[in-house]
């Protein structure tokens, strides 16, 4: 008998106990749904200023990406460049790369050659003689491989050879967009373009 009235004591203790931590733990739950402070809940005030809980999964925004240095190499279609053809003034005017257009550019106008040569005046200037395309390099910034920030804003970049750093600026918004410097290539360019702003459709 005695034997049997401990085990019946002991399950009595046993019943109580777990009851008080299911009733400690439902009451530490609502603390938090009423608190707002879990993860994911929202807490809205209503106009009649009561509060609704709403469940919230919301994508936190890319973060930028950190300054990195990537290796620029010479492209293979840029032919050898001596030392005396970077001192003649005649040859600053033409493109070594692309002396003759390509099959993509006007090939019904008779006058092609003559526009290709026009189209992009002193090539060789800004790619090889002001510029270093025709070297090996590494650029350095937030975007290195890119004119400018695909966001939009500055993007800020520095191209190096050996000891020589050539910076690179660019900003554009929806309405414009401005570089100065040395770009991904190594070539110097300057260019300030103006957005078109989009035609209201006609209805």
């Amino acid at each position: 008998m005695k034997t049997t009235a401990r085990v019946l004591g002991l399950t009595a203790m046993l019943v109580l106990g777990l009851t008080a931590l299911s009733s400690a733990a439902k009451n530490s739950v609502v603390a938090q749904t009423r608190t707002g402070h879990r993860e994911g809940v929202d807490r809205v005030a209503g106009d009649s200023g009561a509060e609704t809980i709403g469940i919230t999964n919301q994508t936190p925004p890319e973060p930028e990406p950190k300054w990195h240095t990537v290796a620029m190499p010479r492209k293979a279609s840029v032919p050898v460049i001596h030392w005396y053809d970077k001192i003649n003034p005649v040859w600053w005017l033409g493109n070594a790369e692309e002396p003759v257009p390509p099959a993509w550019y006007e090939p019904t106008n008779s006058m092609r050659k003559v526009k290709w040569y026009f189209r992009n005046p002193f090539t060789n200037l800004s790619y090889y003689v002001i510029g270093v395309a025709d070297k090996d390099t590494v650029r350095s910034g937030r975007y290195p491989e890119s004119v400018g920030n695909p966001h939009g804003g500055w993007n800020f970049a520095v191209t190096r050879r050996r000891i020589v750093y050539l910076p690179f600026w660019d900003y554009k918004n929806r309405h414009m967009e401005f570089y100065f410097g040395w770009r991904e290539r190594g070539n110097f360019g300057i260019k300030l373009i103006f957005h078109k702003p989009p035609e209201p459709q006609k209805t």
